[in-house]
């Protein structure tokens, strides 16, 4: 059924959700605190080091006889985020964010005029997901604030703070102008993709010497780097990277933005 719904009603659905929740509970700011977020919605959030994923959402039973299964208990029962233990404050505030977007992903749903019953699992998780990513990140904000610091990734990591800032370049692809982001991790591409038509899954041409270059400088010095605006490629507006460096880790931004496709 979210295959049949175009993508600019899709995400302009999900948008609004996340705008409308934020409001509700009152949160006008970066940073999103999740769990602040679930606390003002009425859910609880508890501890559970036993778990092998990260969050879980589950109401618990109103004869107290513990979490119960979502399709166990149904409407009933308090809403809970159970979290496992993670030393990553990002990972937290993430899977805090996509159960609290579990819990409320129904709202999307009306509004599209999907009943629930008619979306797969991976549906429903693309939509939490989706809407995970909005609550952390809103998308008048985050256009606002990319546009004063010239997107510079650690600027922006610094006022979203609870975002990681993998999620951060993701959302840039939902936002103008057309750019690429590519991230490498331990000198290896992991993904690459470009926003061109609004498409943020969209299939972007490979990699330019220039880009390459820019990218390799940041690897090995572990310093921002961007290409000298002189000798930028026809159709390039900027090139630049950011490290993301950590003991036993490497990672790379690059976003690349073009003045023509």
């Amino acid at each position: 059924m979210l295959t049949e719904i175009p993508a600019e009603q899709y995400s302009a659905t999900v948008e609004t959700v996340a705008r409308e929740v934020l409001a509700e509970v009152e949160w006008y700011r970066p940073p999103v605190d999740a769990l602040a977020i679930a606390e003002r919605l009425g859910l609880v959030v508890a501890r559970d080091s036993a778990m092998d994923v990260r969050a879980r959402f589950v109401r618990l039973s109103a004869m107290g006889k513990g979490p119960m299964s979502k399709g166990a208990v149904g409407r009933t029962g308090r809403g809970t985020i159970l979290l496992a233990d993670d030393s990553r404050p990002e990972r937290r505030q993430w899977a805090v964010a996509h159960e609290v977007s579990e819990s409320i992903a129904q709202r999307v749903f009306v509004r599209m005029g999907v009943s629930l019953v008619d979306i797969p699992l991976a549906g429903r998780e693309r939509v939490a997901n989706h809407l995970a990513s909005c609550l952390l990140l809103p998308r008048e904000w985050l256009a606002s604030d990319g546009e004063a610091v010239g997107w510079d990734l650690p600027e922006l990591k610094q006022k979203y703070s609870t975002a990681s800032h993998e999620l951060i370049a993701r959302r840039m692809l939902e936002m103008a102008p057309p750019v690429i982001v590519t991230l490498f991790d331990q000198g290896a591409l992991q993904w690459r993709r470009c926003n061109v038509e609004g498409n943020a899954g969209g299939r972007p041409p490979s990699l330019t010497p220039a880009e390459t270059s820019v990218w390799r400088a940041a690897f090995e010095s572990g310093q921002a780097t961007a290409y000298e605006e002189s000798k930028l490629p026809e159709g390039i507006s900027q090139i630049r990277c950011w490290p993301v460096h950590e003991p036993g880790w490497r990672r790379e931004i690059l976003r690349t933005e073009w003045t023509e496709w």
